[in-house]
């Protein structure tokens, strides 16, 4: 009997995430080949496309309480919470009665090994504030069973307080994980996935830290908060080539794209040779995402311009602007080689605009690679 209560209060809590996780398709698109592919009730960052199809989108609690952290956006526009609605269950409210380790606590993105299994990155960190104590983790779903299999606890000495785990890329062979930390000391954070050892890497280097130089700005006007402080994030935007040789990455807060060689960033090499091996690849602009398409194209979102750009040798080219991409965010590659990029609204949320509500609406879009 008792069995059968747990089931229903399961079954009732997955109904009423999916009640207020629902999102709205659109078919049209503009003559730019952007074509907006959902909207959300609430802040998205990340988004993954998988091998088969299916389509995967996370939502941070930074402003408000999300109700689903990781969902399966269904064919029908509803969203399955993923993998289910246990772990989809926290609230910030009861954040001294749930284990962290067990829930998704503040997901921020989310990303496939292509070994059939999409990884959670979760920095622990409700409000991009403080990280709450065992919170910081990447957990591992089987695409094919949608059963985690393993959870990896980031300890307090790589993610120190401090740090927020921004995004995410794998080793060709699936064994290595590469992360940005985009808080207060920029860092590569280099995971092994078999034994869950974690370490940084460029920790402090000026390539990983927030250009001071640079100021944001939208429209001709900064970008400040209340009190005056601006977007401030250091190493936030990675990508890796599909040989697995090189890491790009780039401080969000920044205007260069830098790069090394992931041979300097196995264990055991000092941090005086990793400096010494990262080169400037281009000057680009206030960028967050990257993405290294199948086709070896490197996206690169221009949040301050409302724009898609890309990477051509050593120049930065634009491939389409849309005022309806605020906040470009991240990046994902479908089967096709069609390009999806969320616009999580940084902009509009109650941090940059005083009376906002906690909660904003948020889009994803897609485009066709460019030749």
């Amino acid at each position: 009997m008792r069995a059968r209560h747990r089931f229903l209060a399961s079954l009732g809590l997955a109904t009423a995430l999916l009640g207020v996780g629902t999102m709205a398709v659109a078919q049209g698109g503009t003559g730019n080949g952007l074509k907006q592919e959902a909207q959300f009730d609430h802040q998205a960052t990340g988004v993954a496309v998988t091998a088969d199809g299916r389509r995967f989108v996370n939502f941070p609690r930074w402003t408000d309480d999300a109700p689903i952290s990781v969902a399966e956006v269904m064919k029908d526009g509803s969203l399955r919470p993923y993998p289910d609605a246990r772990w989809n269950s926290w609230r910030n409210a009861r954040s001294s009665e749930l284990p962290v380790g067990d829930y998704f606590v503040c997901v921020q993105s989310i990303v496939p090994d292509g070994q059939g299994n999409l990884w959670v990155l979760d920095p622990g960190a409700p409000g991009n504030e403080k990280i709450l104590e065992g919170a910081p983790k990447l957990v591992k779903i089987d695409l094919r069973t949608n059963r985690v299999t393993k959870v990896i606890s980031v300890p307090g000495d790589v993610a120190l307080q401090g740090t927020y785990l921004n995004d995410i890329r794998f080793s060709p062979d699936g064994k290595t994980g590469y992360i940005t930390d985009s808080g207060t000391r920029g860092a590569i954070i280099v995971v092994d996935l078999d034994s869950g050892r974690s370490f940084r890497t460029l920790d402090g280097h000026p390539s990983t830290q927030i250009d001071k130089t640079v100021k944001v700005t939208l429209d001709g006007r900064p970008l400040l908060r209340p009190d005056g402080r601006q977007p401030a994030f250091a190493a936030d935007g990675i990508a890796i080539s599909n040989d697995g040789r090189t890491l790009y990455y780039q401080a969000l807060t920044g205007k260069t794209l830098y790069a090394i060689d992931t041979a300097l960033l196995r264990d055991g090499v000092n941090e005086a040779q990793r400096g010494a091996g990262v080169r400037t690849v281009a000057q680009t602009q206030v960028a967050d995402g990257l993405w290294m398409s199948k086709a070896g194209t490197l996206y690169i979102t221009s949040p301050t311009d409302y724009s898609i750009k890309r990477l051509n040798g050593t120049a930065v080219q634009n491939v389409l602007t849309d005022r309806r991409l605020r906040w470009p965010d991240t990046f994902s590659e479908g089967r096709d080689g069609r390009i999806y990029v969320t616009a999580s609204h940084i902009q509009d949320t109650n941090w940059f605009k005083p009376g906002a509500p906690p909660s904003i609406r948020t889009e994803l879009f897609s485009f066709a690679p460019t030749r």
